[in-house]
């Protein structure tokens, strides 16, 4: 099968070649070039959770990427964060996220925690 693990960006580049000949007509799972596809993602995904990890949003800007998804106002946040005031705090980062808004935040918007807690 030739492939061995991707250790520098060379071998990145070369591992992203191979795969982007199998994107347009995905080889049937199971089979020699669907077993040869399958763990060349492995190795790229880890390769680049590695090297170019993906950091958590910040929790702002999760909840105003959220408001401009669902085409929400400040005034659909009230619910989750609190008086219209508290919530104008909030995203002026003058104020701070609790522990119960994170959990309204989640529950009633689909925010995830993960993204709110921050980094």
């Amino acid at each position: 099968m030739n492939i061995h693990p991707i250790r520098t960006e060379s071998d990145y580049e070369n591992a992203l070649r191979m795969i982007s000949a199998y994107v347009d007509n995905e080889p049937e799972p199971g089979s020699e070039d669907g077993d040869r596809f399958e763990i060349l993602v492995t190795l790229v995904e880890a390769y680049e959770a590695k090297h170019y990890p993906i950091e958590p949003p910040d929790p702002i800007d999760a909840i105003r990427f959220r408001m401009e998804q669902g085409g929400l106002t400040v005034k659909d946040l009230v619910p989750s964060i609190g008086q219209l005031n508290r919530v104008y705090e909030v995203l002026n980062r003058k104020r701070g996220l609790t522990l119960e808004m994170i959990r309204k935040l989640h529950r009633n918007l689909g925010i995830p925690a993960e993204s709110l807690i921050g980094r």
